[in-house]
């Protein structure tokens, strides 16, 4: 939609726009009959026609409108501010003082108008100061009702508080006392960057908040900074809020949708009548992005009733949100808008779409392929060369994109209609949820089975190497890998990498000072090559042995190892893809290595999914607490170095995969969340880790219960929440 060129008439209005102005401007009213008749020979006649934009929010603007006849609907960020009809007038603050336009106006049907220019204005103020100060004298007291009207509505929105707000709050920022005004901003407490590290969002008491944000209450805050890993979310979310936001303005027919992460960027998904070049709507987006973050377009935090935010999504046709909000605990729903783009607000964002301009962003095209690139994070960089193609298990390749992290939606997804958050929980609601986890599992049953099929084709395959990140349910894969191995009269004989790890104190440290149990180093790969070299000679082996709680190795304390007839040796561990421990020792063709994750993220809307980074963390917050006795808090800490040790040893190998196994299972957060919730809430606010916890809170909060009474014992699944038919 586009502003109309309005067309200027330098006669008088009609004399019967005169009287209907007469008739219905309170306005005219308040202006001396011995005046006014002077007023209209300062207006001048527009007519505009229907979906028009006649005013633009944030634009300049230098005139002022009397509407005579004709319907329009005031609009401000998102908020439908009603419609108004013959004798309103609007634009007055832009004529007085120079102001930018405060709300959009849009004709929803022929308007006939009487517009004041500034130039007009002016002349009346040299030619009838009498004139002009009795219009002056009338706006003044039309805009004093309005305040007066917003005033009580306020009041009567905070009748119900019994205690009336304070005045000033104490707060502590970085350890400093201050005294501040009630509704002061939280970026006015705290600086731009720390240290040259910028600050994208406020810790209020350990909870993430948005800059833009007023203090109510006394609290201690702190900065939230962009290289935190909760601070890179707030610049993600902002950065794709303004992508919806520039294509909005630029293609305004195109459909956008973020994918799942992929570390260094998102991919977007483009739905778009006719032919569209992809390099086009790339160029021209982000010029709108830059445009945007020019002009400081703001981010508004605000707080909807439910039903206004189904009225709301119901128009503009997000039925993925309307079905999430089915399931709503409360009856309000926090949203953040930007310009005329609304989503759900699952983590603070930037004030403004100024604050990207320190970070780096771009959009690539690849053939078919759009991704949205942060720049905060640099891409994995391909190591160890490929597999040989003719080994590949092409059915379960999966795309560049899935190779990265990323997963389209699954076929078998959009068959059960779960194409969302909001159509997942409504499927539950509807007593769908055994046949989802019957079909979940049966997916992952079909998938190992390709997988054993494969390993069996090749005829001369004697190493499986597996790898995955961590939580990624490599053990249970194992065990049900075995299963369809045996059955294709293969037997694998297992070795675990993490056995061969060095005494804890020859440990190389990472930047931070830790163990880094993540990195090569910590693999004694000397002894490994030697032990397989004699293996793969058909030697029996002693192999090693890790004592965990003593932080021993034991070179020799492990199990015999001897492969025979129909044997293949399954290796297991975070470096299983890396060519350095098999190079050399077996020809490439006699290997087989698969990576598993999970992948599928399902969305809650446009901008905002289910990170597989977080249900890995919360998989492995489940597993250890009541497993290994390692609580909430500590895996959260621990985190970012497993995160750090991942990109660097696992994700550079991708290319080594055979085969790629997605182990995510559609309904695992519903179950998982049995347990989550009481674990995190365990975790103290005021531990470094709570700002993670209260926000996975919020995560599994938004997702239908399921208990795990209805996971079958073979379900990968089991290795976390327990009860599994395999014995570990």
């Amino acid at each position: 939609m586009s502003s109309p060129t309005l067309p200027y008439l330098p006669d008088s209005i009609p004399s019967g726009s005169v009287d209907a102005l007469a008739a219905t401007s309170v306005l005219f009213a308040q202006v001396c009959s011995a005046t006014s008749s002077r007023l209209v020979s300062y207006l001048e006649h527009v007519e505009v026609p229907p979906t028009s934009v006649l005013l633009r929010e944030g634009e300049v603007g230098q005139e002022m409108y009397f509407l005579v006849s004709g319907e329009a609907r005031l609009r401000r960020a998102n908020v439908d501010l009603g419609r108004i009809g013959p004798g309103a007038h609007f634009g007055e603050l832009a004529l007085i003082a120079g102001r930018l336009r405060t709300s959009s106006v849009v004709a929803e049907s022929t308007l006939t108008l009487a517009r004041l220019s500034r130039a007009q204005y002016e002349q009346m103020s040299k030619r009838d100061p009498e004139l002009a100060l009795c219009l002056t004298q009338a706006l003044v007291a039309s805009l004093g009702k309005e305040l007066t009207e917003m005033t009580e509505n306020m009041g009567a929105l905070l009748h119900e508080r019994s205690l009336p707000r304070r005045v000033f709050v104490d707060v502590t920022v970085n350890r400093a006392w201050a005294r501040v005004r009630t509704g002061t901003l939280l970026g006015d407490l705290l600086p731009r960057d720390v240290g040259g590290d910028p600050v994208v969002a406020a810790l209020v008491n350990n909870k993430a908040v948005s800059l833009g944000m007023p203090i109510t209450s006394d609290a201690h805050v702190e900065p939230l900074c962009a290289s935190h890993w909760e601070g890179k979310r707030v610049y993600r979310a902002s950065l794709g809020l303004l992508l919806l936001e520039a294509s909005r303005r630029a293609f305004p027919d195109v459909f956008v949708r973020l994918g799942p992460g992929a570390g260094f960027g998102q991919p977007i998904e483009l739905l778009h009548p006719g032919t569209l070049l992809l390099t086009t709507w790339a160029e021209r987006v982000t010029a709108k992005m830059h445009e945007l973050i020019a002009a400081d377009v703001p981010f508004q935090q605000e707080f909807w009733t439910v039903d206004e935010a189904r009225s709301h999504f119901a128009e503009e046709g997000a039925r993925d949100l309307l079905a999430l909000l089915r399931t709503w605990r409360t009856g309000h729903v926090q949203l953040v808008c930007a310009g005329s783009e609304a989503v759900l607000s699952m983590a603070p964002l930037l004030p403004s779409a100024g604050h990207i301009a320190p970070f780096p962003f771009r959009i690539e095209v690849g053939g078919e392929a759009v991704m949205l690139c942060y720049g905060d994070e640099p891409r994995v960089t391909p190591e160890g060369g490929a597999a040989p193609p003719s080994t590949r298990l092409h059915q379960d390749i999966q795309p560049a994109s899935a190779r990265l992290g990323v997963r389209q939606d699954e076929p078998w997804l959009t068959t059960l209609g779960i194409t969302s958050v909001g159509a997942f929980n409504d499927a539950c609601v509807r007593g769908k949820t055994p046949e989802i986890i019957r079909v979940s599992e049966g997916q992952h049953e079909k998938r190992i089975s390709r997988i054993a099929d494969a390993i069996a084709g090749g005829g001369t395959i004697r190493v499986i190497c597996v790898a995955g990140p961590s939580s990624s349910g490599k053990t249970t894969f194992l065990s049900r890998l075995t299963v369809q191995l045996l059955v294709n009269g293969i037997h694998p004989v297992g070795l675990s990498l993490d056995d061969y790890y060095v005494d804890r104190e020859k440990t190389v440290r990472d930047a931070r000072g830790e163990y880094d149990y993540e990195s090569l180093e910590a693999i004694d790969v000397g002894a490994l090559r030697e032990h397989l070299g004699r293996i793969f000679a058909g030697e029996t082996v002693k192999t090693a042995r890790y004592d965990f709680v003593t932080g021993k190795s034991h070179p020799d304390g492990g199990r015999e190892v001897t492969l025979r007839g129909s044997d293949v040796l399954l290796i297991e561990g975070i470096h299983g893809l890396n060519p350095k421990l098999i190079d050399g020792l077996l020809p490439r063709d006699k290997v087989f290595c698969i990576f598993l994750q999970p992948m599928t993220a399902l969305p809650f809307d446009r901008v905002n999914r289910i990170s597989v980074s977080d249900v890995r963390l919360l998989r492995r917050i489940v597993r250890d607490r009541h497993g290994r006795g390692t609580n909430a808090a500590a895996n959260i800490l621990r985190w970012p170095s497993v995160r750090a040790g991942e990109r660097a040893n696992i994700f550079p190998f991708l290319a080594q995969a055979d085969a790629i196994f997605d182990s995510s299972l559609v309904y695992e957060l519903g179950v998982i969340k049995v347990f989550a919730d009481r674990y995190l809430l365990e975790v103290a606010q005021e531990h470094p880790a709570f700002v993670t916890a209260h926000r996975l809170r919020q995560l599994i909060d938004k997702v239908v219960t399921i208990y795990p009474d209805h996971v079958p014992p073979t379900s990968i699944l089991r290795e976390f929440i327990g009860g599994s038919g395999f014995e570990y």
